[in-house]
């Protein structure tokens, strides 16, 4: 199968060696996106929803380069620098999805990319 980067202006910039989103057949891999505004290339966030708002339209934006939505969304990951912050995350994100909620892992970690509180990457599929 061929192998297709996606890559949008309407998300940040890759801050290393990787893709905004590979897609192969009609899966569509997004690499962790952060709080970054892709306008300014600033974490403007104050708080760990505010991050997660900001998030969720980069993820938005590379789906919708890819011809896609939340609703072909199968697999997400949601780091955490402190899992005290699931509930507020967790009321943003589930925002974006009207149901049939993806699978997903929460995991905290040490730390992020520029000391952010939240990284979500995700997987979708493109119904035939």
């Amino acid at each position: 199968m061929e192998k297709k980067i996606i890559n949008t202006p309407h998300a940040p910039a890759p801050i290393g060696p990787y893709s905004q989103a590979v897609q192969v057949g009609s899966f569509l891999y997004i690499s962790g996106q952060v709080a970054i505004n892709p306008v300014t290339g600033n974490l403007e966030a104050t708080d760990a929803a505010g991050e997660t708002e900001q998030v969720m339209r980069n993820l938005k934006a590379v789906l919708h380069e890819a011809g896609m939505n939340f609703s072909d969304v199968v697999k997400t990951t949601i780091f955490l620098s402190d899992m005290g912050l699931f509930n507020s995350v967790n009321e943003v994100y589930g925002r974006f999805f009207d149901s049939d909620y993806p699978a997903r892992e929460t995991v905290a970690v040490k730390g992020l990319p520029r000391n952010v509180n939240v990284e979500i990457s995700m997987i979708a599929v493109k119904g035939e």
